[in-house]
């Protein structure tokens, strides 16, 4: 199965493959191979819920609390940013297209993660903001891919999957975290 990942990432700044500090939220950025690499795992985990395909494309931005308010209030009628977003390619009660079948890769969709809702949501939980980022990357992935969380129960069977994905690539999450759960 291939991946091909889109990652703009509004904080990275080497070009050396180094991952620099952030000057203004102080973290080490997260290398674009290291979000392939968790990306790929996950699509392994959860090859009985992906659509058939030869290989799969996600775009992933990580971005600032301004911009992410601006989608949010566009796409939810919320005016205030929010932690992660996932806009789906894919609709769950719509069959794909002949095309969408017959081509080698499918788009699940895009991610969009705040840092910097992410940067308070990890000094809340004590925890590192790595973990929390790839929590809120799990989460965006589960929603392109038609999971949802409209109750305690489906909420509960999400936030298992998403601990579970994060064990997957090494990452340990003791309780569900995050500020919107």
């Amino acid at each position: 199965m291939e991946l091909e990942l889109n990652v703009q990432d509004c904080f990275w700044r080497g070009e050396d493959g180094e991952s620099p500090p952030s000057p203004r939220l102080g973290f080490e950025a997260i290398a674009p191979e290291t979000w392939e690499f968790w990306f790929a795992e996950w699509l392994g985990q959860l090859h009985p819920y992906l659509p058939p395909a030869d290989g799969y494309e996600i775009s992933l931005r990580l971005t600032e609390d301004t911009e992410m308010r601006g989608f949010n209030a566009r796409y939810r009628s919320l005016d205030k940013p929010t932690d992660v977003l996932a806009f789906a390619t894919l609709e769950v009660s719509y069959p794909q297209s002949p095309e969408m079948l017959s081509s080698p890769s499918c788009y699940l969709g895009d991610i969009l993660i705040s840092v910097e809702t992410a940067a308070r949501q990890a000094r809340q939980q004590g925890h590192s903001l790595q973990t929390e980022l790839a929590w809120l990357a799990a989460h965006g992935l589960l929603h392109l891919l038609g999971w949802d969380h409209p109750d305690d129960r489906s909420l509960t069977r999400m936030l298992d999957r998403q601990t579970a994905l994060l064990q997957a690539v090494n990452l340990e999450c003791g309780q569900y975290f995050g500020s919107d759960r």
